[in-house]
């Protein structure tokens, strides 16, 4: 049996990072297998739908190389792979429902339903279809079907039973059968609902194994009947803990701005750490390891050994995973990257800022940090973070007019001159950081006037 895993996102939006999340565990899963990885575009909320989302969808995985192998772009042997062009599909699955007992035309009235659930509010009980078109005859259903009286169709669910399912995950999960409701699988514009579709078409394009939220927990009995319907075999299920917000109250939400794909590609993030990161919140590496790369990832990973708990999303530490990947990359690479990244240093000198690269590198978390710690190299600083005290002008004069320009002379000469003058080695150099730079804080600061030079480094002093 060949491993074959899928992504199925609804272009409704920009990708959430809990989606990525979830195509990293689908990829890992069938490259260690030798498997397939699917990307299947859910599209039939057509009210909710996004245009450009799709494409979207393709560049957010393509930024995190996690190219599927059959996609609605790539093609593949179960095309198509967008729901809204399979829509004869669903319809010939629905009617074989309806023949077989399973599933029922539904003529209620948005009218109607909505006066059914608030009587059911008012009585405090579950808000579930109270099944009134079930019990229409054939002949009552031929003659509204005759007459075009909009209807959908909904499944029947069994009375009295317990339908459990064994996740790899979370073991084995039961429910009672008379806490679902008869869900509609075919809305009233020919579109099949999530329960519907996705099982016929995880059936079709033989999906072995479904990796998802464990919010979708709840709806799986729908899809276990759905299965025992048709007489098919269910995939293996696997329900992921779902990412929490930093404090640990809820689900990381889209309201918060780092719940969007995007958010780490503008702030300049790498990809492979934002993975790395994924991975670690988890999954434990059996050698106890924080850092590695996707390769050694997917060597490594076994399914059963994801903790079942909920984890917080720590954009601090998450911090911390990129910044480790900055100080590994090569001078060359690291620079690379931030040329990619920053427009504002595509035009400058790439010999000069191949010198930054060391001072700037160990102080960076992502690549938008390169701009604040290292824009003084290439021009004079048009604001101070406070006022310059001109009082060491004429200390940090005399001491930088030397002929060896070396971060080692240049320590020796404004030691030897501040300890003349009576003035304390740290006031002093914080002030030149100052007037050189316009900020207290940033790369090692001889090491960083060596490159400027002593006449810019002079010139700013004056």
């Amino acid at each position: 049996m060949t491993i074959r895993t899928r992504i199925a996102p609804s272009p409704t939006g920009f990708p959430h990072i809990g989606t990525i999340y979830q195509v990293l565990i689908d990829y890992a899963y069938a490259r260690k297998t030798g498997g397939k990885f699917i990307l299947r575009l859910e599209d039939t909320d057509r009210a909710r739908f996004v245009e450009g989302a799709e494409d979207v969808i393709y560049a957010s995985l393509a930024w995190f190389d996690l190219e599927p192998d059959e996609s609605p772009k790539l093609g593949g042997p179960f095309a198509p792979y967008r729901q809204s062009e399979r829509l004869p599909i669903y319809k010939k699955y629905a009617e074989e429902l309806i023949d077989k007992g399973h599933a029922y035309y539904c003529f209620c009235t948005r009218e109607r339903l909505e006066a059914m659930r608030k009587d059911q509010e008012a009585k405090h009980l579950p808000p579930m279809y109270d099944k009134t078109c079930m019990t229409l005859s054939a002949q009552e259903v031929a003659a509204k079907l005759a007459a075009h009286e909009p209807h959908v169709v909904r499944m029947k669910i069994p009375e009295h039973e317990k339908i459990s399912f064994d996740d790899i995950i979370s073991g084995h999960i039961e429910f009672d059968s008379d806490v679902i409701d008869h869900q509609v699988i075919m809305k009233s514009d020919g579109y099949p609902t999530y329960h519907f579709g996705v099982v016929v078409d995880d059936h079709l394009m033989e999906i072995t194994h479904v990796f998802r939220g464990k919010e979708w927990i709840s709806s799986t009995p729908k899809h276990v009947l759905l299965y025992k319907y048709f007489g098919w075999q269910m995939p293996i299920h696997g329900h992921l803990p779902l990412i929490l917000n930093e404090d640990g109250k809820g689900k990381l939400s889209k309201r918060h701005g780092h719940a969007s794909v995007d958010y780490y590609r503008k702030a300049g993030y790498l990809p492979e750490a934002v993975l790395n990161y994924l991975s670690n919140i988890v999954w434990n590496h059996p050698e106890g390891k924080e850092i590695y790369d996707r390769e050694e990832f997917i060597a490594q990973f076994e399914v059963t050994s994801i903790t079942a708990q909920a984890p917080r999303f720590d954009l601090k530490k998450l911090d911390w995973v990129n910044g480790q990947y900055i100080r590994a990359m090569k001078d060359e690479d690291l620079l690379a990257r931030i040329v990619d990244f920053d427009d504002r240093v595509k035009q400058l000198d790439k010999a000069l800022l191949l010198k930054t690269m060391p001072l700037v590198k160990e102080r960076m978390h992502v690549l938008s940090d390169y701009w604040s710690l290292a824009s003084f190299f290439f021009g004079k600083p048009d604001e101070f973070e406070r006022d310059v005290n001109a009082k060491y002008k004429e200390v940090l004069r005399s001491a930088l007019n030397i002929g060896d320009w070396t971060h080692g002379a240049m320590e020796q000469s404004i030691r030897a001159a501040t300890d003349a003058a009576g003035l304390k080695a740290r006031d002093v150099f914080m002030e030149l950081r100052l007037m050189v730079t316009g900020k207290t804080v940033g790369p090692p600061l001889l090491e960083a006037l060596e490159i400027l030079g002593k006449e810019e480094t002079l010139s700013r002093l004056e």
